[in-house]
């Protein structure tokens, strides 16, 4: 079950995950957490294996049925465990979006094809850096179930 981090946003632990899925600048790490802290639309929540917070997923609802993920980590001794696809399970679950959406580098773009994403580049957005735009939509056939 995912809980709330905003109430833990200063604490250690949760920066440094935090710092896992943005440039890991202090000052970019502490403007994303004012940015959590300040603004209500946004939702930060982790995952806990055994008391250890071993990831978090930043989300907004950008739409009536839309979510995008703002920040989404897993720490790097639990990658490859299914935490990261168990997150977006559990946010698809709880709000049941039709279509969930992440803007990603090169680096996490596997990650979100193997969930189901499609992925779209969107070209350099940052000299030599590639961005891309994933997006998984509810198939139709769901609501039939």
């Amino acid at each position: 079950m995912l809980k709330n981090l905003k109430p833990r946003l200063q604490e250690p632990e949760v920066q440094e995950l935090l710092s896992y899925s943005i440039f890991p600048d202090p000052d970019q790490v502490n403007q994303t957490v004012q940015e959590y802290m300040t603004h209500h639309h946004l939702f930060i929540t982790g995952y806990e294996d055994e008391g250890q917070l071993v990831g978090l997923i930043g989300y907004e609802h950008t739409g009536a049925s839309e979510i995008t993920i703002r920040h989404i980590a897993v720490l790097p001794e639990n990658r490859l465990k299914n935490y990261g696809r168990g997150m977006i399970s559990q946010l698809l679950a709880e709000y049941n979006p039709d279509t969930l959406i992440a803007e990603t580098d090169q680096e996490a773009v596997e990650f979100y094809r193997n969930t189901g994403f499609i992925v779209y580049s969107l070209g350099e957005l940052y000299p030599g850096v590639e961005r891309f735009r994933c997006v998984l939509e509810k198939d139709e056939d769901e609501d039939d179930v």
